[in-house]
């Protein structure tokens, strides 16, 4: 989603690193072309203008000017305010010490927030809490029914009543299940509609005031720019939420909702969700997506997804021969896996410091990848332990068994030894080459 504003704020901040000294003149031209950027990128104008003038004033302070690595500072200076704009300090959840604590949902229809409901529910679930899902959404054709198959997927009981139309009655008889059978969270999952009229905001006031919620999240289509802050002002006036979910950041957008609702609404994001698998929500810390924006990576979201894909013996005994210089195609099938498990590949290598530039352009097909795991498991035991015996009536089969071609499996082979040499040299204490070996790669399509 932040691909282009990306691009444009690190050429900006790029050209002003590469000067040695920096004048009034450097700044106002710099700063003019993050204002572009970020309009371009369909932030809120009053939010731009805002941010443009406090970056222009720190930029031409002493702190700056006298500097020796002026450029450094700047950059430090937009990595400081767009952690400001997007809500510096911890937005966690407001947990009961009197379970359950009960987190009311709404949003618009179609923004994803039933789908949203069932993601939180699995993330607390991960993080040590006892979970329920209360299914509030009367007014929707089958949304009792999606919360429930969610609910089965992630073992998580959902709370219904079909015999009422009463959202109210809903909400009530959830929380006094959940508080029955010892659940120390309630998620009610509210109805949404096409826009916002008087009978949903009645609604939801309903709700609120018979199950006096902990925390009220608003669920945002981050798909739907300026409207999704439109939406949330409108919500606000109502409803007093305490943060917002944004969904659909994965997509094609240009980023501006997730920019802008914060300064707008004076509500911090808690929670992003990044893809349509219901692993994908996780905590939205301003600071990393920030380091993202401005091509720094985002180390720590990394270490917290690679914990989470793999068992520590597991990755233990993987680091250990890794470092030995060792990788077999069972080794190779592990690491692929985790990486898997860990999102999309791009958006992984995003947050690898220096990597993501060092692989820009080089074009990564999802499906593609998948024949990966396909190959490698139609390989013996042995093979997969040896490939160094892998010749050609071997290729031959373990093409046809994979639904491959004999090319396919020779392109395997061959980066497997690059990643062999790769291993091989970090091991020595080594940086290996990576744009090189990418650009290989992309020779060998």
């Amino acid at each position: 989603m932040f691909d282009s504003l990306s691009d444009k704020l690190q050429g900006v901040l790029g050209d002003l690193r590469n000067r040695g000294k920096l004048n009034e003149n450097d700044i106002k031209k710099a700063t003019r072309e993050i204002r572009l950027a970020l309009l371009e990128a369909d932030v809120n104008f009053q939010v731009v203008k805002d941010f443009v003038a406090q970056v222009r004033e720190r930029a031409l302070g002493a702190e700056v000017m006298d500097s020796l690595t002026p450029g450094q500072q700047v950059v430090k200076i937009v990595h400081e305010e767009l952690t400001e704009l997007m809500g510096k300090g911890s937005s966690a959840l407001a947990f009961s010490g009197r379970p359950p604590t009960v987190i009311l949902l709404c949003g618009l229809q179609g923004s994803g927030k039933t789908t949203a409901s069932g993601k939180l529910a699995l993330r607390l679930r991960k993080d040590g809490k006892v979970p329920a899902l209360v299914a509030c959404d009367l007014a929707r054709p089958g949304a009792i029914d999606q919360l429930e198959q969610l609910g089965k997927q992630i073992q998580v009981p959902v709370y219904s009543q079909r015999d009422t139309k009463d959202p109210v009655a809903v909400a009530e008889y959830g929380l006094e299940q959940a508080r029955a059978q010892g659940r120390d969270i309630a998620i009610v999952d509210t109805a949404g509609r096409l826009h916002v009229d008087e009978n949903l905001m009645d609604e939801l006031v309903a709700i609120r005031g018979a199950v006096k919620p902990h925390d009220v999240l608003l669920v945002v289509d981050a798909m739907t720019g300026q409207d999704a802050v439109g939406v949330a002002e409108s919500f606000s006036e109502r409803i007093a939420f305490d943060g917002v979910i944004m969904t659909k950041l994965d997509g094609d957008a240009r980023g501006g909702a997730a920019l802008s609702v914060k300064a707008v609404t004076g509500v911090p994001i808690k929670f992003a969700s990044d893809g349509e698998k219901l692993e994908a929500l996780e905590t939205f810390h301003p600071e990393r997506m920030a380091s993202r924006i401005l091509g720094m990576g985002d180390v720590l979201t990394l270490i917290e997804r690679a914990e989470e894909a793999s068992e520590e013996d597991e990755e233990a005994e993987l680091e250990r021969r890794l470092a030995a210089g060792i990788l077999t195609f069972d080794d190779f099938l592990k690491s692929y896996r985790m990486m898997r498990k860990m999102g999309p590949f791009q958006n992984v290598v995003k947050m690898i410091p220096g990597l993501g530039k060092q692989l820009q352009g080089v074009d990564v097909n999802e499906k593609e990848l998948g024949r990966v795991e396909a190959i490698i498991l139609s390989m013996t035991a042995d093979e997969r332990r040896r490939p160094e015996i892998i010749k050609g009536s071997r290729r031959s089969r373990i093409a046809a068994g994979s639904g491959t071609s004999v090319q396919q499996v020779n392109q395997l082979l061959s980066a497997r030894k690059q990643m062999q040499k790769m291993v091989k040299q970090i091991g020595r204490g080594k940086t290996p080459n990576l744009q090189s070996i990418a650009a290989q790669q992309v020779r060998r399509r």
